[in-house]
């Protein structure tokens, strides 16, 4: 495995398309509301993207090959127990108290930035709500390990430790992956780990941190679309993800939104 080390120019992009990426979350947040369809949220997120931000959805066409149809929307969204990759759909109405993860990637001058938030139709659940605050403490808490000379081992552990000890599980199947100019590249960052294992962290790698923890059994299964990934026992599942990159003394998280106070 060769992660890609990017330089001043390559820093300059990613800050540019992270920031374009965020920009679509901050703005969707008020389109969230019982009775709007996962399809309209996608609509609004493609106009925005392409007419207000001058950006290409990354999701859209991705994929393919092998027999599987090519991502069909130009955002994921992924509803209660849909761990990830839901594709917005006419027929899927939001409820009262529904949580979505919604999932951008943006091209901007040929890098991405690729984040995702948990949000709620109406008023979520206490087990909803807690279920999405353990595991955004996750990713923050896998974020905190990113400095030149930590390892991949590092971030996993961290993750699991903490979903883990509040008694969630983590998603294996999925892991937050090297960005930049390739949407999906080296290193494979897995939410779960041991620590001081796996790839050593160098000053300006990029990649993502994107947990998918669920509020029981960590079993998933794929869907008969070949994308929507689901959990086995139909429980909750939450995920956040950020895209950043391990700097001198520490990280810069490219993706984030002007809501957080952290990094």
């Amino acid at each position: 495995m060769t992660a890609r080390i990017n330089n001043e120019t390559d820093l300059v992009g990613m800050r540019a398309a992270g920031r374009a990426a965020s920009s679509v979350l901050e703005m969707i947040g008020e389109h969230v509301q019982p009775g709007v369809t996962t399809e309209e949220l996608n609509q609004i997120c493609h106009d925005y993207i392409v007419d207000k931000l001058d950006c290409i959805p990354a999701p859209l066409n991705y994929g393919g090959g092998g027999g599987q149809m090519p991502f069909p929307k130009s955002i994921c969204t992924s509803v209660n127990h849909v761990v990830c990759h839901g594709i917005p759909s006419s027929s899927k109405k939001l409820k009262n108290g529904d949580a979505i993860n919604i999932d951008i990637t943006v091209i901007k001058d040929g890098y991405h930035g690729d984040t995702s938030k948990m949000f709620f139709a109406g008023e979520g659940s206490v087990m909803a709500k807690r279920l999405s605050k353990i595991t955004q403490e996750c990713m923050y808490r896998g974020i905190e390990q990113v400095r030149p000379g930590a390892r991949l081992g590092d971030i996993g552990y961290a993750i699991q430790r903490h979903a883990e000890s509040n008694h969630f599980s983590v998603v294996r199947e999925f892991c937050g992956h090297g960005i930049a100019k390739v949407f999906h590249d080296d290193p494979q960052v897995l939410h779960y780990g041991r620590p001081g294992t796996g790839v050593m962290l160098e000053e300006g790698m990029s990649f993502t941190i994107e947990p998918m923890i669920n509020a029981g059994k960590r079993q998933i299964k794929i869907l008969p679309d070949q994308w929507t990934a689901v959990t086995k026992d139909h429980k909750l599942s939450a995920q956040w993800e950020h895209t950043l990159m391990v700097t001198a003394d520490g990280f810069e998280i490219f993706t984030l939104r002007t809501e957080e106070n952290f990094g």
